[in-house]
């Protein structure tokens, strides 16, 4: 580590806002070990995008790593031909295929019928009142979890974030994390049989039927609920807010000059809220003259990379006219996120051109509290409007 150059943060002002220590770290030490962290972080675009891709070097097995010991080995923590027989099952039941024949249908039900539960005028948070059941009822039907509710879905999610993120060992977040594990298992123990009698479209029932061990249906199961709920949750809320915040960009979309999707992909650019992902060098490496010997936690710094000044002007700034090509928000090579199309489709073919049309005079009230690192995005979003439309108006 003596050849690695160390850079200190504080941990409250780096969860608080971690974009000037990146653009430090960026400019001054691309490859540098945080203490605080326990970690080596990679916070360029170029070399985010790459080491992902190197696995041989870069590698998701992390045998001793958090999320392996807390949740089990899920296809995010293996590589090679074990990740790819397990992600190739994975996708059927959320290909883009499935995602318009199935969930696209169901997601606007479940969209249009949490806003119908909206008073015709009023105030909300809407992370609590709409983006937390919004995500959360599109991942229970996606899952095949009908036990569980959507409460139980976000509860878990936080849970787990905070678990696999607990890089300080606090006692009191690994125990919250166990609970949320152990609460998952039991919602699979309720649906197993049901799904083994009767298959579904959902992953558990997909995933089930195929040839792969229960012990990782059920890890891979907490890899859905931990990602799953947590990022369109912060996604959702925080591209509401981003667009209402920035009107000239709203009334573009509306008046059809850019769309929704460009909306999105620019806000999981600007806050990206899977922010890092973590890896283990497995072998000895040289980068930008920095080397780092094998055992060596390092971290893939996504929120950085994508506030990279080399690809992207004023990285800073919203700006849903962006080229957003270059933005790594779902990650890079063989562990992209499998589940993006279904974000893409909840999000920006459904959650956001409803709610801008049911909504009437949407408007923020107060600014949200935002906060993280490792998963960043709104923690709540106070909100009134004029009027709910009915569901039938298009």
């Amino acid at each position: 580590m003596s050849a690695v150059p160390r850079f200190d943060i504080d941990p409250a002002s780096f969860w608080d806002d971690p974009y000037p220590d990146y653009a430090r770290l960026r400019k001054e030490a691309p490859v540098a070990y945080v203490p605080q962290l326990g970690a080596v972080l990679l916070t360029r675009r170029d070399d985010v995008f790459h080491w992902e891709k190197e696995i041989a070097v870069f590698s998701s097995d992390q045998p001793g790593g958090l999320m392996t010991r807390l949740m089990g080995q899920n296809m995010m923590r293996k590589d090679g031909a074990e990740h790819m027989a397990e992600r190739k099952v994975y996708v059927q039941a959320i290909s883009p295929k499935a995602v318009a024949e199935v969930w696209a249908a169901r997601f606007l039900a479940i969209c249009d019928r949490l806003l119908d539960g909206l008073p015709a005028t009023g105030s909300a948070d809407l992370v609590q009142e709409f983006a937390l059941p919004y995500a959360g009822e599109c991942l229970r039907e996606m899952l095949g979890l009908e036990t569980a509710t959507a409460a139980d879905l976000d509860a878990w999610s936080q849970a787990m974030m905070d678990g696999i993120a607990n890089y300080t060992g606090d006692p009191t977040v690994e125990a919250r994390c166990n609970a949320a594990t152990a609460a998952i298992d039991k919602a699979i123990d309720e649906m197993l049989p049901i799904v083994r009698r009767k298959p579904t479209y959902s992953l558990l029932s997909v995933m089930a039927e195929s040839a792969m061990p229960e012990a990782q249906v059920r890890a891979n199961i907490k890899l859905s609920i931990s990602g799953g709920q947590n990022e369109p949750r912060k996604a959702i809320a925080g591209s509401i807010w981003a667009l209402l915040t920035h009107p000239r960009q709203l009334a573009d979309v509306q008046a059809g000059r850019a769309n929704w999707r460009q909306a999105l992909e620019e806000f999981l650019r600007w806050l990206s809220p899977i922010a890092m992902s973590p890896r283990r060098i497995a072998q000895p490496v040289e980068i930008h003259g920095v080397e780092l010997e094998p055992e060596t936690r390092a971290f893939l710094m996504f929120g950085a990379a994508n506030h990279d000044e080399r690809h992207f002007e004023k990285p800073d700034t919203f700006d849903i006219d962006r080229n957003t090509t270059k933005a790594v928000s779902f990650g890079a090579g063989p562990h992209f996120c499998a589940g993006a199309w279904a974000s893409r489709a909840m999000i920006a073919d459904v959650a956001l051109p409803t709610v801008f049309r049911r909504l009437q005079g949407l408007r923020v009230t107060s600014p949200p509290k935002i906060g993280g690192w490792a998963f960043r995005g709104l923690l709540d979003l106070p909100a009134a409007w004029d009027s709910v439309l009915p569901a039938t108006t298009r």
